[in-house]
């Protein structure tokens, strides 16, 4: 084989590999598993993507106007407050318009700024991180009266939050990263172009700037918070053009200006788990790609990747398998997680800690881990399944283990730390599974290929093909288009199996000792919400022999084993009878009486 043969079969290669390792992934779901988790082994500090991390919106309006309308109702941020504390991270979407709607009342003012320092302060002084997200123009300062305009006043909106950022992190030292915007791509969230944008985030950087001088103090600053990572404002930007996003152009944008930037984050709404790894036209995960236009621009290639909102599913506001099927959510939740982490995200924080209902605009999302009756006014929220999977979250060990297994749906979070063992397992099965291969793997297509199966996908032909009702012979698609359909097929057909078909798993324990006591915990379809979070048994396990757990994986279902060492016994009191000395009689005869005074002396 000749040099030009060698390098035809390496191209070759690349494009087949993807389609290669997929089969190889196919092969290997059988119904039964097993895995082997050895507690001895090397482990790695838990990353902090694992942590309970999430926005704190919810409802979108309470009837008093001095609480943020955009934030959860306090008695469920106290629940929160109770069951997981404020030590990870947490996003809060900061009102500016809200806030200045309110200055000819000063007092009702003064309350709700005192409403949002009060939340900040605590995960502040828990240890924790705000992500505090700074949106809405106040009325005055933009081109058109609307609390989505792009600011027209720059100089006034400039020192507004420049004396907001002094006060908290400067004054009051508060642990925040501050967030320009929220998802200014979409109309809904953003009325500018992305000049104007740029303009807005050059004028809260130049404030930071200024304060850092100022106070020596770091403050981090960040963005976009895009509604995708390769989205951007006033075009409909897809995955084929990377170096259009919005997160490429603020990159540059504030390396031309010597702007601050400290993080990047966008949103990521997506029924599918491993959404992170989806790779690019240039081989490689878009993360990886970001880190490489950084270094290119001359940031640090380490700045922290946030997904700053992320949920189950991308298209409906109100899905079933976040309400009354939320468990369905609840098993996607560590899934996502774990492909995130391994795709080299470092921060996330889910969206939302309540729904959002019974509000003047008429937004409906029932994307919060908790729920409320919106026809009753100041009704009580109500966890729901997912709730539960983020206190199992926090059972997590602090060390995780590595460990070698692969599943297409079954997944495995093995942790430890000093005095127990956690190891959470989760059987998520992506609805959309066949469909997000497609859009994954339409990359390794050339543009002529791409058209053609892109064509398909928004035909009504595409639900057929995918249930295998459509024969791919008929079709003129290239060998390369029709082995990605037929990879397609084969996995809508496994989802389709384990959606309705539990799977028998064996955990084969080693590297352990000693007696421990074993707490279960589950989530699965039997419970949606308002769920008791307690162990469903507790049993002794021995590890000073060979141990096996067996567990039944029901469809979007997790199970978390807490392994915590068997308290020895109290010792046991020995008491010792030792032998009376026998009494001494007394003669009463030989003993004298003491004189009663100095008479009878």
């Amino acid at each position: 084989m000749n040099k030009r043969q060698l390098i035809l079969l390496y191209q070759v290669l690349l494009i087949l590999l993807p389609f290669f390792w997929v089969n190889l992934c196919f092969a290997q779901t059988p119904d039964e598993l097993e895995i082997t988790l050895d507690f001895n082994s090397p482990s790695i500090p838990l990353p902090k993507i694992y942590k309970t991390n999430i926005d704190l919106s919810g409802r979108g309006a309470h009837n008093d106007m001095s609480w943020p309308q955009t934030l959860a109702a306090k008695d469920v941020l106290d629940i929160w407050q109770k069951d997981l504390g404020f030590n990870c991270f947490y996003r809060i979407q900061y009102n500016l318009w809200e806030i200045a709607q309110l200055a000819k009342d000063e007092s009702a003012q003064a309350k709700l700024l005192e409403n949002y320092e009060e939340i900040i302060k605590k995960i502040s002084d828990s240890g924790g991180t705000v992500i505090l997200d700074l949106f809405g123009t106040p009325s005055g300062l933009g081109r058109v009266l609307d609390k989505n305009s792009s600011v027209h006043n720059l100089i006034a909106y400039k020192e507004l939050v420049k004396d907001i950022i002094r006060k908290l992190s400067c004054e009051k030292k508060y642990n925040i990263w501050y967030e320009v915007w929220n998802a200014p791509d979409l109309e809904d969230f953003f009325l500018g172009e992305k000049s104007e944008y740029f303009s807005l985030y050059r004028a809260v950087a130049e404030a930071v700037k200024e304060l850092r001088q100022e106070t020596k103090i770091h403050i981090p600053l960040g963005g976009p918070s895009a509604s995708s990572w390769f989205a951007n404002i006033g075009t409909n930007n897809n995955i084929l053009f990377p170096e259009r996003s919005l997160i490429y152009e603020l990159i540059k944008f504030c390396s031309n200006y010597k702007l601050p930037l400290d993080f990047i984050s966008w949103h990521a709404y997506s029924s599918d788990p491993a959404l992170e790894k989806q790779e690019t036209i240039y081989k490689k995960p878009f993360t990886k790609l970001i880190r490489e236009w950084l270094s290119y621009f001359n940031f640090p290639d380490t700045l922290p990747l946030i997904i700053d909102e992320w949920n189950f599913d991308a298209f409906s506001n109100l899905s079933p398998k976040r309400g009354k099927y939320s468990y369905v959510t609840a098993s996607y939740i560590p899934a996502r997680i774990k492909n995130m982490q391994e795709a080299g995200v470092d921060y996330q924080t889910y969206f939302c800690l309540e729904d959002f209902a019974g509000n003047k605009e008429k937004v409906a999302r029932n994307l919060g881990v908790f729920y409320f009756d919106a026809e009753r006014s100041g009704s009580k929220g109500y966890a729901k399944a997912s709730y539960n999977t983020l206190r199992m979250l926090n059972l997590l060990g602090n060390e995780l283990l590595p460990y070698k297994f692969k599943d297409e749906f079954v997944g495995v979070l093995p942790t430890k730390s000093s005095d127990y063992f956690s190891v959470l397992i989760y059987n998520y099965i992506d609805p959309a599974a066949a469909m997000n291969y497609l859009s994954d793997n339409i990359v390794y297509l050339n543009s002529t290929e791409r058209k053609a199966v892109l064509s398909i996908v928004k035909s009504d032909r595409i639900d057929k093909i995918i249930s295998g009702a459509t024969d791919l012979s008929i079709l003129r698609l290239s060998p390369n288009a029709k082995d990605m359909f037929t990879r397609a097929i084969d996995l809508n057909s496994l989802a389709k199996k384990f959606s309705t078909t539990s799977r028998k798993i064996k955990i084969y324990f080693k590297g352990a000792k000693d007696v421990y006591l074993l707490s279960r915990y589950l989530v699965d379809s039997n419970c949606s919400g308002d769920c008791p979070f307690e162990a469903k048994d507790v049993k002794e396990v021995d590890f000073s022999q060979e141990y096996v757990e067996t567990l039944e994986m029901s469809p979007y279902s997790l199970q978390l084993l807490v392994f915590k060492k068997k308290p020895l016994p109290p010792p046991v009191e020995i008491k010792i009878d030792t032998p009376k000395e026998p009494e001494k009689k007394i003669n009463k005869e030989s003993v004298k009486e003491p004189a009663k005074d100095a008479k009878d002396k």
